[in-house]
């Protein structure tokens, strides 16, 4: 791997502990500046862009304790990944197994506007098929993902306690299905609070189907869909002033006012989650239009379980779009029961709501049952219907498409065609990049437990000790012991 990095991690099996979450620095700011600076003078700028901590297609690579911050996407993008296990991004392939993270943060406090440099996905997983877990972890202030886990058909990964915000997405997955669970976390304070997709690029191979790999599976859903979102709480995701929103991709499209959108993904499950206050849709269950077009040396990539429409408009779907060619991904499959929503679509669009499927019809269509919401649950297509025997599992069935499209477009600043000005397409929008300080967050109770002798826990398992110091390394660099020193980035501050 070529480009610069705090710390790069390229043997297995290595373990990185800091001693103290909050203290325990890996700070992409120049030398003698204070930690996390904001400012820009502050800042290192590059060409291609930098990243944090990294583990290279290495698998049993853990980070612990440590915070991660201000690594930077290049003056024209590309990185800025502060905690990233790389399993060899846009290879099409899987390079790492086993990985895991825990009490670990991801921010960054400077952004150009919503405009490069900026910190660009915070916690990072990608072509990588686990077992891995992260846990206990904060990201914020991202152009693109707080969260990313990605690339990985069969992803066998479990994200819980994670906390994102101030970000375009709170979480990102795409092309990621299989054994995922998402649970008990908080996403708030984005623009969109989940973005699962399907998309026709470098993440091969797609779609995101949450299908179980064995057919004969039955997963914790209590069926054969894998990919699970459970006991999380998605709030207050209506902030149009993130980095990156608006300077293209699909995460600059974000749809402002979201809880989650599952955009072109198929057989996932939602259920037992918390929406509250989201101001255009709790959940958005949408088709995806990807005008992506994969690198010649991603041959599995060819518009994979999507529909491939031509510039003349002639496919089916040809009358929702006329500009060039397009990989479209049906949403389908997927099962939205026993949520809970609080105060979402209270921008008051014509099709906002607490729920609302935007989907063409598919044989299985959707399927939504038994959502409340204490003043009345609001739906496109309406709640009465939506939770009827039209939309139980496995039946053909499609949703509100013309009047929930035009809105869906409007909150993503027109990412299909432009939104007419009128008073009933009202989005919030962007005037200023605010990025917010991480607050403290809690560290490991006990960071000597587990671990070899060393300068910090000379006494294996004792909490007794100091945190200040520089690296130690010990049991033939198994361990890698963090003190509270900030590790500052050179060319290449450390690597292993």
């Amino acid at each position: 791997m070529d480009e610069a990095s705090g710390v790069l991690i390229e043997k297995p099996n290595l373990h990185l502990r800091g001693m103290n979450r909050n203290t325990v620095i890996i700070d992409g700011t120049k030398a003698g500046t204070s930690a996390c600076s904001g400012r820009k003078q502050d800042q290192t700028f590059t060409k291609d862009g930098m990243n944090g901590v990294v583990a290279f297609k290495v698998d049993g690579v853990s980070v612990e304790n440590l915070t991660a911050c201000n690594y930077l996407t290049g003056t024209s993008g590309g990185e800025g990944n502060e905690i990233w296990w790389n399993g060899g991004d846009g290879s099409g392939k899987i390079g790492m197994g086993r990985y895991w993270g825990d009490y670990i943060t991801a921010t960054s406090t400077y952004s150009n506007g919503f405009a490069n440099p900026r910190g660009e996905y915070g916690i990072f997983v990608s072509n990588a098929r686990g077992p891995g877990i992260i846990d206990h972890s904060y990201a914020s202030n991202m152009g693109d993902a707080a969260y990313y886990i990605g690339a990985c058909p069969d992803c066998n990964a479990i994200l819980r306690r994670a906390h994102g915000q101030f970000s375009a997405l709170g979480f990102s997955g795409t092309n990621a299905g299989g054994h995922l669970i998402i649970e008990r976390n908080e996403f708030d304070h984005n623009a969109i609070g989940a973005a699962p997709d399907s998309q026709n690029n470098d993440d091969a191979p797609s779609p995101n189907s949450g299908r179980c790999p064995n057919p004969n599976e039955i997963s914790a859903a209590g069926t054969n869909s894998c990919s699970i979102w459970r006991y999380n709480f998605f709030h207050d995701n209506n902030n149009p002033n993130v980095p990156g929103l608006g300077t293209g991709g699909l995460a600059g499209a974000a749809p402002v006012g979201t809880g989650i959108a599952l955009a072109g993904i198929e057989y996932h499950t939602l259920y037992k989650n918390r929406f509250e206050n989201n101001g255009s849709w709790g959940v958005l269950v949408t088709d995806l239009p990807d005008q992506e077009d994969p690198p010649a040396d991603v041959p599995s990539q060819n518009c994979n379980g999507g529909i491939s429409v031509l510039p003349t408009g002639t496919s089916a779907i040809g009358p929702l779009y006329s500009g060039g060619a397009l990989c479209y991904f049906q949403a389908f499959g997927n099962d939205v029961r026993g949520n809970t929503f609080v105060n979402d679509g209270f921008y008051k669009n014509p099709g906002n709501a607490d729920i609302a499927d935007l989907g063409l019809p598919h044989n299985p269509g959707n399927c939504f049952s038994g959502n409340t919401d204490p003043a009345g649950l609001t739906a496109y297509p309406p709640a009465a219907l939506l939770q009827s025997d039209l939309y139980a599992c496995n039946r053909p069935n499609g949703g509100d498409v013309t009047l929930t499209l035009l809105q869906a477009n409007c909150a993503t600043r027109g990412l299909l065609f432009p939104c007419p000005d009128t008073p009933l397409t009202h989005y919030p929008p962007s005037t200023h990049v605010t990025l917010r300080m991480s607050p403290r967050q809690p560290t490991m109770p006990d960071p000597c437990k587990g671990v070899p002798a060393n300068p910090w826990c000379p006494r294996n398992g004792s909490t007794s000790y100091g945190v200040t110091g520089t690296v130690a390394t010990v049991a033939g660099a198994a361990w890698i012991v963090l003190g509270a020193a900030l590790v500052r980035r050179r060319p290449l501050e450390r690597r292993y």
